[in-house]
C-alpha cells in the first residue's frame, strides 16, 4: 500500500500546474535533503532554499522520502568516501583542521566520515537527478499521460469514494 501511494503521489506531481524545472527543482533538493542529514547546518540551508525558491513542494517530500528510504544501505560507502575525504588527501588536512576551528563549521558536522561522504554525493547527484527529472516531466506531460488515465487501476483510484470526496472539496474551495 505505501508504494502504490508513492507511485499514486509521484504521477500527480508530474501532472500538476508547476513548470518541469520546478518540479525537477523540488526532487533535486528533496534527494540532497534524503541523502545528506538533516539536523545539520547544511540540512538547514537546503530548507531555507526550499521555502526560497518556487519549487515543487510534493516533490521535495517525495524526494526525501525515496532518497531516505534508500540511503541507509549506501551508508557504507558514504562513510569510506567520507573517510577517505578527511583522512588521505594530505593536501585537504590543513584545511579540515582550520575549518574545525572556525566558529560555525562544527555545526555542519563535516568531520563525520558519513556526513562528508553523503552530502558529497548528494550534491553530486542532484545535478543528474535535476535534468532527468526536468526531461521525465516533459516527455510525461507530452506522450504518457493519455496512456495512464485509461489504465484500470487509474481508474479505479480515480473512482474511489474517497478521491470523489476530496474532489468535490477541493472544488468547493474546502481543500487546497
Amino acid at each position: 500500500m505505501f508504494w502504490l501511494k508513492i507511485l499514486k503521489d509521484f504521477l500527480k506531481i508530474f501532472r500538476e500546474g508547476q513548470s518541469p524545472a520546478q518540479v525537477a527543482g523540488g526532487f533535486a533538493l528533496g534527494t540532497i535533503l534524503g541523502i545528506s542529514p538533516i539536523f545539520t547546518l547544511q540540512g538547514l540551508i537546503i530548507w531555507i532554499l526550499v521555502a526560497l525558491l518556487n519549487v515543487n513542494l510534493g516533490a521535495v517530500f517525495l524526494g526525501l522520502t525515496m532518497f531516505s528510504i534508500i540511503a541507509f544501505i549506501f551508508d557504507p560507502f558514504f562513510h569510506w568516501l567520507g573517510y577517505q575525504i578527511l583522512t588521505q588527501i594530505e593536501w585537504l588536512k590543513e584545511f579540515w583542521t582550520s575549518l574545525y576551528n572556525a566558529p560555525v563549521a562544527p555545526l555542519t558536522n563535516f568531520n563525520n566520515t558519513v556526513v562528508m561522504g553523503s552530502f558529497l554525493c548528494a550534491i553530486v547527484l542532484a545535478v543528474p537527478v535535476y535534468f532527468g527529472m526536468k526531461i521525465l516531466v516533459i516527455q510525461y506531460r507530452k506522450h504518457l499521460y493519455s496512456k495512464v488515465e485509461k489504465w484500470k487501476i487509474y481508474k479505479i483510484i480515480k473512482q474511489s469514494s474517497i478521491v470523489r470526496l476530496y474532489t468535490k472539496l477541493r472544488d468547493l474551495g474546502g481543500v487546497q
